[in-house]
């Protein structure tokens, strides 16, 4: 079956379901190779064997992209409109869909997704405090849905009770104001939940402090963007792949760049459904901890950090030393079924 780029997904958006294509879970299991895949592998490689393709969804780009800042202008324009208002702030237009949608997890293992905008996580918002928000929402999925935002908003726009779920085929507009500051999620919320928010129907939603006479409160960084991840694969209410950004082990394999002295901040967001949390833990180095992100002092500096689902916090750190360092959920089951990467940190090379 031929696998529709990410591009090729959002050209068709808006054109009638995209959900009539078979949903499938690869009978190659992770650890399996086919003849002629020849894949290097790192000598200290643990997890799959293979490579996942990047053309649909790449964790590496999802890292650094918010309001679609991956495609080019001509494309963003059709899911991402911002108009200055006269107080100041901005009116950010967003187009979100939901469509069901095979996502590969791991080299040979689909998982038949409900997806925001035909990835998993769903695309990454962003606005600064007192922004209107305003997401043209439609369902082209098989199942009524709805876009339920963490934050302040009021309760005709909180997609969480009955009256509030979209039926495939409808649209709904969701607007409020962005408040407050922080690192915050957006999910489906119909019922029943667990299913809907274990599919795949999730995201990162991203609000900065807003200046104050001019000062901007945070440090210029390298930004990342990370959702802790899993997949029941057998519908057995049990996680068989875990992962950062839905890719079991990417990261291995494609080492997150950074420059050594480099602010690195994280905006880690947990969505693993059936497991009462997840973590991340980070080798040969500690971080400085704000949880929600809304506050601009840490709480608490540490090397491993534990969330509860729907948890999240603002994480920033410093890499010291170049070289390679590993990354993982500190469930060693987790980390061996997928939740384990390195940071590759450069020394930052001068012009002759």
């Amino acid at each position: 079956m031929k696998r529709l780029s990410r591009r090729s997904w959002l050209q068709v958006a808006g054109l009638g379901s995209l959900a009539g294509g078979t949903t499938r879970i690869a009978s190659r299991s992770v650890g399996a190779q086919e003849e002629g895949d020849n894949v290097p592998q790192r000598p200290h490689q643990m997890g799959a064997v293979g490579r996942v393709s990047t053309e649909s969804f790449d964790p590496s780009v999802f890292l650094r992209t918010w309001n679609f800042s991956d495609l080019t202008q001509v494309e963003r324009r059709r899911f991402y409109r911002e108009t200055p208002r006269k107080d100041g702030t901005m009116l950010r237009e967003y187009e979100l869909f939901s469509v069901d949608r095979e996502v590969e997890i791991a080299p040979g293992v689909f998982f038949p997704a409900w997806t925001y905008n035909g990835q998993v996580p769903g695309p990454t918002l962003r606005a600064t405090e007192g922004d209107r928000i305003r997401v043209n929402f439609l369902n082209q999925g098989s199942h009524p849905h709805t876009i339920h935002f963490h934050g302040w908003h009021p309760p005709e726009v909180d997609g969480s009770l009955p009256e509030h779920e979209v039926r495939p085929g409808e649209r709904f507009v969701y607007e409020f104001d962005a408040e407050p500051f922080g690192v915050h999620l957006y999910h489906c919320h119909a019922t029943p939940l667990r299913r809907h928010i274990h599919k795949g129907l999730y995201g990162t939603f991203i609000i900065d402090p807003k200046e104050v006479d001019g000062m901007v409160h945070r440090e210029p960084a390298d930004e990342l963007v990370m959702v802790m991840n899993a997949f029941d694969t057998n519908f057995d209410a049990e996680n068989e792949v875990y992962a950062v950004n839905t890719v079991a082990h990417h990261h291995m394999h494609d080492p997150i760049r950074v420059r050594v002295g480099q602010l690195v901040r994280i905006y880690l967001v947990n969505l693993t459904e059936f497991d009462l949390i997840n973590s991340i833990h980070m080798h040969g180095m500690f971080f400085d901890v704000m949880r929600t992100g809304t506050q601009l002092k840490p709480s608490e500096t540490t090397d491993t950090l534990m969330l509860c689902q729907g948890e999240r916090a603002v994480i920033e750190t410093k890499f010291r030393y170049p070289g390679e360092f590993m990354f993982h959920a500190h469930q060693s089951e987790f980390a061996e079924l997928g939740w384990m990467g390195l940071f590759s940190a450069e020394e930052h090379r001068r012009d002759s």
